[in-house]
C-alpha cells in the first residue's frame, strides 16, 4: 500500500443578483458557484482528475439537495441568500474509496479559496498514475503497476505463471523459464500455453492446481484476480504486467502465504 498526501482546493465565488428582489433586508438574493481541484507539489492549481465523481450534500430546503457532478472541475452553481456548511464526498477513480470535506458556504468575499489536505493508501495502477500528475508517488513504476482495467475500455490482461519445486527461497524469473509450469490467458481469456511440471505446494496450497483452476475462470473472475493481486502487492512479488498484449504474468510462489491463501479461496469458490 502506497501513502500519498494531496491539497484540495476547494474555490467559491458569489455576486449579488441586484435583478432580483432581496429575501429580507440585509439578505440579498446571490448566485454562488464551487469549483474542485488540486494544488501540486509546486503550488500550481490543477485538473483533479483522481476523483471519479464529486457529490455536494445541500441544505434541505434546495430541490434536489444530492447533487453530483462527474467531470472536473466539478463546478455546483446554484443561487440563495444565506450560507451554510456543505458536506461534500470525494469519490476515487478506480473503486478508491471516499474522502469527504466539509465547506462553509459564506458571502464575506467575492471568491475564496479554502485548501484541504487529505491521505490517499492504494496500491491501484490508474489512480497512482493520475496522483503522479501533481506530485511524487514513492516507488512508482508506471510499466509495473498500471493495469488496463475499468478505465481502459477492452483491456483484459490476464495470466498466471507457476514456477517449479524449490530448496530454497525462490529463483529469478530466467531461472525457473524452462522447469516452470505456465498458464497464459490472452485477451479471449483462453490459455495460450501450458508445460507440465511437479506438483509445488507453499502455505498449504497446491501450486499447480491453483494455476489450472485460474485458466477454468471466466474473463470477469479473473479480472478479479488481476485486482486481488495488485491491491495486495508488496515489491518481493515477481509480477509482470504486458499492456500491450494484454497479458498479466505472477509467479505464484512469490506471493505472500496470506494472499496465497485468499487467492486459493476465490479461485475455488469461482471455479465451482
Amino acid at each position: 500500500m502506497v501513502e500519498v498526501k494531496r491539497t484540495v482546493r476547494v474555490t467559491t465565488t458569489q455576486h449579488v443578483l441586484a435583478d432580483i428582489p432581496p429575501v429580507q433586508e440585509g439578505f440579498p438574493m446571490r448566485e454562488w458557484r464551487i469549483t474542485i481541484s488540486l494544488v501540486d507539489d509546486k503550488g500550481v492549481e490543477q485538473p483533479a482528475t483522481l476523483f471519479d465523481k464529486v457529490t455536494y450534500h445541500l441544505h434541505p430546503t434546495f430541490t434536489n439537495p444530492v447533487r453530483v457532478f462527474k467531470k472536473p472541475p466539478f463546478k455546483i452553481s446554484e443561487q440563495g441568500w444565506g450560507g451554510f456548511d456543505i458536506p461534500i464526498t470525494l469519490t476515487l477513480i478506480e473503486k478508491g474509496g471516499d474522502r469527504k470535506i466539509n465547506h462553509d458556504l459564506n458571502f464575506a468575499k467575492e471568491k475564496y479559496v479554502i485548501d484541504t489536505p487529505i491521505t490517499i493508501n492504494t496500491n491501484k495502477p490508474n489512480l497512482l498514475k493520475e496522483l503522479t500528475k501533481t506530485g511524487s508517488v514513492p516507488n512508482f513504476d508506471e510499466n509495473s503497476t498500471t493495469t488496463p482495467g475499468a478505465n481502459t475500455p477492452g483491456a483484459t490482461p490476464l495470466a498466471s505463471s507457476l514456477p517449479s519445486k524449490r530448496k530454497t527461497a525462490p529463483t529469478t524469473s530466467s531461472q525457473t523459464t524452462n522447469t516452470s509450469s505456465s498458464t497464459t490467458i490472452g485477451s479471449d481469456g483462453k490459455p495460450l500455453s501450458k508445460k507440465q511440471k511437479s506438483i509445488a505446494s507453499k502455505a498449504g496450497v497446491d501450486l499447480e492446481k491453483l494455476a489450472e483452476t485460474l485458466t477454468k475462470l471466466n474473463e470477469d473472475d479473473l479480472l478479479g484476480v488481476v485486482q486481488m493481486i495488485n491491491d495486495n502487492r508488496v515489491p518481493t512479488m515477481s509480477i509482470k504486467n504486458d499492456v500491450e498484449n494484454g497479458e498479466f504474468t505472477m509467479d505464484l510462489y512469490t506471493l505472500p502465504d496470506t494472499l496465497l491463501k485468499s487467492l486459493w479461496d476465490y479461485v475455488k469458490k469461482r471455479s465451482e
